[in-house]
């Protein structure tokens, strides 16, 4: 597990002065990487997005490790090939450092436009980090749906109305598509538990191999929730199963945090603007639906890291 008083040694490699939102997770996630990563060098690529957009508004930049822009499709592409660079580059002993490679991509970026160029570097065996900050949304562009989105959100492409109650399809398992790589190391994550997403960053970092950590990162605007609930929403995602926190090591399940007593979804949901409309009582039973495909897939997780399920 990670140190605190260890971790408060580390330089903040992600400055102040951004343009992020009040409350925005994608901040907290950026920081955190950085301060897991140590002194140890690093060479950032980042998906088109929030996250990019806010911290390099030309002329400035709130980055202090190199940091290439790409294109909402090839962040993970362009990482891969800067790490085959440098592959070569070391071999050939012109670069003496020990150098660590780093992609941040939203859900969109991630889970659709970007998902062959992430399957590619995956597949291709690049020595790469891929951190997905999910906020279960195209929320750069105007808080589109995307393969994220769960069933039940309202979006501005899957609106609450008289025809249909928010995105109507279930969001795509991006995690147990990535745990179908074999890869060394593939997480969830959620922000508000810095010690579980550090030493899984840690533990990412230090593998001979590709990894990814997909992160639960709420969006105050997206989500409609007042930003200081940041913290809580997040854990109470954990604390309801909808977004359980495990790891898949070398192709063994764990579950890092299991809830002392399993909050039913609603107490996530009813928070977030977002779902307000299934509160109704004509959608009670979009509730249902969503409290059984919870509970499923919670159930299967268990299974899974009980008996040390290998993928």
């Amino acid at each position: 597990m990670a140190n605190l008083k260890e971790l408060s040694k580390n330089p903040e490699r992600l400055t102040g002065g951004h343009r992020l939102c009040a409350g925005c997770g994608a901040g907290i996630v950026a920081r955190q990487t950085l301060i897991a990563a140590g002194s140890t060098p690093v060479v950032i690529t980042n998906a088109t997005g929030c996250l990019e957009v806010s911290t390099t508004v030309f002329p400035y930049t709130a980055w202090k490790d190199s940091f290439f822009h790409s294109a909402f499709e090839n962040s993970a592409a362009t990482c891969s090939g800067i790490e085959t660079a440098y592959r070569s580059l070391k071999a050939q002993g012109k670069i003496k450092d020990d150098i660590r490679f780093i992609t941040f991509g939203g859900d969109g970026g991630t889970y659709d436009i970007g998902l062959q160029s992430l399957s590619g570097a995956m597949e291709r065996g690049h020595r790469m980090l891929y951190i997905c900050y999910n906020n279960e949304a195209y929320m750069n562009t105007g808080i589109q749906r995307s393969g994220a989105t769960p069933k039940g959100a309202h979006t501005t492409t899957a609106p609450a109305g008289k025809v249909r109650q928010g995105k109507e399809q279930n969001k795509k398992d991006l995690t147990q598509i990535m745990i179908a790589h074999d890869i060394p190391y593939v997480a969830q994550a959620y922000v508000g538990n810095w010690n579980d997403f550090i030493t899984k960053v840690q533990k990412a970092l230090a593998v001979d191999g590709p990894s990814f950590i997909n992160i639960l990162t709420p969006c105050r605007l997206g989500w409609a929730y007042k930003p200081e609930d940041t913290m809580l929403i997040s854990r109470l995602a954990v604390e309801t199963c909808v977004w359980p926190s495990f790891e898949v090591e070398n192709g063994v399940y764990k579950i890092n945090v299991i809830p002392k007593e399993k909050k039913p979804v609603i107490e996530f949901l009813k928070l977030q603007g977002r779902f307000k409309h299934l509160f109704r009582s004509d959608n009670a039973h979009i509730l249902e639906t969503i409290q059984k495909g919870v509970d499923e897939k919670w159930d299967l997780l268990q299974r899974r890291s009980a008996v040390g399920c290998r993928a």
